[in-house]
């Protein structure tokens, strides 16, 4: 299966960054998705969370609404949120049912002690569930800025693994990031990525628009670096937490950093709850560019 089963654009260079962007929303999102709709483009992918406090049934409803309007349904799968391998089965059983589903993102999640049979999200690759149901592409997590429970060798190791499992389970592997706003530290986590003779597609996620207590209070509670130099950088001074932000100076530095040679690299937005807004912006930074 080529790489165009993640997106049909991934076999050309990128027109520009937000060409064949993705976005992400919570299963309880669904007005603002309807809200936004109007400005998104047909056929984009949209990945549906997957959080405590929501109800598998949510969840569903979301994957369908996200089909209904004509856009891709990406959903998550949390390991140590699942209680066991019977619910995995039925999700993944009612999702591709009731929605098409044929993509998947797979995470560990936050809980310390797994709520069911799967500590991390090696296991759910392992599991036969996922092309028992047809999925086609699985994403993995990529952290650009490390991750406090992994030295930064265990998470290669970690990688690597996982795109190996998705390749001998017959689908298609695809690299989705945590949202960072160190441009320099994105970019030369994608450089040694291909010095390692990793060639997969890579989403890097980036914050959309939001007000500017909105970022850092997201940004603290995932453990994303957001120290004041990083964040002037962004257009944001901690000093002063009036008004908002969007990700313009972010993307342009991609753009610069995130040459050919690097291979297939599209934008992951993270809306936080402003569907809408991250679609306008997407949209005049595609009519600037």
């Amino acid at each position: 299966m080529s790489y165009a089963a993640i997106h049909p654009n991934w076999e050309k260079p990128r027109a520009n960054m937000v060409d064949g962007y993705s976005l992400e929303m919570t299963a309880k999102e669904l007005d603002g998705l309807r809200e936004a709709a109007p400005l998104i483009r047909p056929g984009t992918q949209i990945a549906i969370t997957f959080l405590p406090g929501e109800e598998m049934e949510q969840r569903v409803v979301a994957a369908e609404l996200v089909r209904e309007l004509g856009f891709e349904p990406i959903v998550h799968l949390s390991a140590r949120r699942l209680t066991s391998e019977a619910e995995l089965d039925k999700y993944l059983s009612d999702i591709a049912a009731s929605a098409g589903v044929k993509r998947v993102f797979v995470i560990a999640g936050d809980p310390p002690e797994p709520e069911g049979p799967y500590e991390n999200s090696l296991q759910i690759i392992e599991s036969g569930l996922l092309e028992k149901h047809g999925i086609e592409v699985v994403g993995v997590g990529g952290h650009p800025e490390g991750h406090p429970n992994n030295t930064k060798a265990e998470l290669w190791d970690w990688m690597e693994r996982k795109l190996a499992a998705v390749r001998s389970h017959g689908m298609v592997p695809l690299v989705v990031t945590q949202f960072a706003f160190d441009d320099d530290a994105i970019v030369a986590w994608v450089k040694e990525m291909r010095a390692r003779g990793i060639d997969v597609p890579v989403r890097l996620g980036v914050p959309g628009p939001a007000g500017i207590k909105r970022l850092l209070g997201f940004a603290k509670r995932c453990g994303v670096g957001a120290s004041a130099n990083v964040m002037k950088k962004y257009g944001v001074s901690i000093t002063n937490l009036i008004g908002s932000a969007g990700p313009d100076k972010l993307v342009a530095s991609l753009d610069k950093g995130l040459t050919p040679d690097l291979g297939r690299v599209r934008l992951h937005l993270y809306p936080f709850g402003a569907l809408k807004a991250s679609a306008e912006w997407v949209n005049e930074y595609d009519a600037k560019h």
